[in-house]
């Protein structure tokens, strides 16, 4: 009897935890789908065109000379090695 009954607990929490989880996975589908739907009326009313070609090529625009975009400097094409050091 305790056997059965320790089973049925652990299947209820399983299957619990299975809701939630697929509760948690639906809610963040439809927050994902209202935010692209804002983004696409955001773009539509500014008159530019939406997607990830127009986005990319708009970051491909902006970024001026090379590396000038970037959140970090280009790599100096120089640099072929790395000196370590031990630290004590």
């Amino acid at each position: 009897m305790d056997n059965a009954l320790t089973r049925l607990f652990r299947a209820l929490a399983v299957t619990l935890l299975a809701l939630v989880g697929a509760a948690m996975a639906i809610l963040f589908m439809v927050s994902t789908a209202i935010a692209v739907g804002i983004l696409y009326l955001v773009a539509k009313a500014r008159g530019k065109p939406f997607g990830v070609r127009a986005y990319w090529h708009h970051r491909q625009a902006n970024r001026g000379p090379v590396g000038a975009g970037a959140p970090f400097p280009p790599v100096r094409p120089d640099v072929i090695d790395v000196e370590a050091r031990e630290v004590r």
